[in-house]
């Protein structure tokens, strides 16, 4: 009979792997795709898709020396307006929602409550459904620069954040906070001094997440920001086109790979961490 049990969960373990392994090859495929094709002349992207580019169909550098050059707009300013944006909106996510988090899970109120489901609440709501209108906004309150577009990526940011950091703070013994407070110190020393290393865990997975998310977001810089003045490399490889629409593929794959593989060496890196860090943060309080 141990057997027979043996055997079957065997079976099913070794179905599993087959089907978690399709799933693997249909994610990784697009990439692969990317990075076959950025090395490809552009007239043989179309017709030789997924064909390694040997021979005839190698362009070497050339489509990302194109991508790079293209237009009137200087590729590098769209990588400083990337890694701007990207670096201050997670340091304002991760500092403002830290202390909205720990605030929220001391004081422990109705009001706290609601302001906590409402964050946990935003999560769900498709942005979608508050483009247009947060687009006039943010133009009405002049947050359409890169320099003032990382207030708009807060308040996004937030509802995943502040339910992470809830989390984590209500695993604290509350008698630390006590000891600190007997030493002398206020609530922001307590927070800065006491609380706010012990968040650490989560700080890293909070921004390691939010920083990929920030990265690769085309659609909220497209609204807010002048596409004249500023580009992010989202926006500048959707402007890779020629006359009448024409599109070099070569190039814009090229582009493709040089802005994921920052991202990919990212998580790769920190994986461990985000599992670390959401451990943690998975309190029941």
């Amino acid at each position: 009979m141990k057997k027979k049990e043996l055997s079957a969960e065997r079976r099913r373990k070794n179905a599993l792997t087959v089907a978690l392994s399709i799933i693997c090859v249909v994610y990784v495929l697009p990439v692969l795709a990317v990075v076959i094709n950025a090395f490809k002349k552009n007239t043989f992207v179309k017709t030789n898709t997924f064909d390694l580019p040997t021979g005839e169909m190698w362009a070497g550098i050339d489509n990302f020396t194109k991508g790079m050059t293209f237009g009137n707009y200087p590729f590098w300013k769209s990588v400083w307006f990337t890694v701007l944006i990207t670096v201050v909106s997670t340091a304002l996510i991760i500092l403002f929602t830290s202390m909205a988090a720990w605030y929220i899970s001391r004081v422990n109120s109705k009001v706290c409550r609601a302001i906590y489901y409402l964050c946990v609440f935003s999560m769900v709501v498709p942005f979608q459904m508050v483009m247009f209108t947060l687009a006039k906004t943010a133009n009405t309150l002049h947050l359409n620069t890169p320099y003032t577009i990382p207030i708009v990526y807060l308040g996004f940011g937030a509802g995943l954040a502040i339910f992470m950091f809830v989390g984590f703070v209500k695993s604290i013994p509350l008698e630390i906070e006590e000891a600190a407070a007997i030493d002398g110190c206020g609530p922001i020393r307590t927070f800065f001094s006491v609380v706010l290393p012990m968040l650490r865990p989560t700080m890293i997975s909070v921004g390691i997440l939010e920083i990929m998310w920030v990265w690769n977001d085309y659609l909220l810089p497209y609204l807010v920001l002048d596409k004249n003045l500023y580009r992010t490399i989202m926006i500048h490889i959707q402007y890779l086109k020629g006359s009448y629409g024409t599109v070099d593929l070569g190039a814009t794959m090229a582009l493709i790979l040089l802005s994921i593989i920052p991202v990919i060496v990212f998580y790769l890196t920190c994986q461990k961490y985000i599992i670390k860090g959401v451990a943690a943060g998975a309190v029941k309080g």
